[in-house]
């Protein structure tokens, strides 16, 4: 990804980077990608590797195996590139890119950005998009757990 990107920035394009599990993919995700790749030119997403989903949310993520998330992410129209990485977080993935802009969501303040650092020391900027209301993957997956097939009983 570094040699991409390199070439990215000396064709006078504007990086983007964002980063996160992306489990199951709904329209909180596809609104937020959309903000994010309107900040710039080419937008690439970090993506956590199923290792490090299971040590960030638990023994039963991803629901999702890397390889499914990673093509369902690139299918998207704002998304450019897509990365994954096995870390906790992608501060060193970030210091190889070194994107001119690096995105989280509402949750997260700047100064909690992972690679915020970097990105300021080369002159870039942190930007926070707002999260869309009720839209969650702990959420989504929630409401599944509830729901039961006419038969059978509910997941737990």
């Amino acid at each position: 990804m570094r040699a991409e990107a390199r070439r990215l920035k000396a064709a006078g394009r504007k990086i983007v980077f964002t980063n996160g599990c992306f489990d199951l993919l709904h329209l909180g995700h596809a609104r937020y990608l959309e903000k994010a790749r309107a900040l710039g030119d080419v937008l690439i997403v970090g993506l956590n590797s199923d290792r490090s989903v299971r040590r960030l949310k638990g023994a039963g993520r991803p629901l999702v195996p890397e390889a499914d998330r990673a093509e369902m992410l690139a299918a998207l129209e704002a998304v450019d590139y897509v990365t994954i990485f096995g870390e906790e977080t992608p501060a060193a993935l970030v210091a190889e890119i070194r994107p001119d802009v690096i995105v989280k969501g509402g949750d997260y303040r700047p100064e909690e950005v992972a690679g915020a650092e970097t990105v300021a020391a080369s002159g870039g900027r942190v930007a926070i998009v707002p999260l869309v209301e009720g839209r969650s993957t702990t959420g989504l997956i929630a409401r599944a757990a509830r729901l039961r097939t006419p038969g059978k009983k509910p997941v737990r």
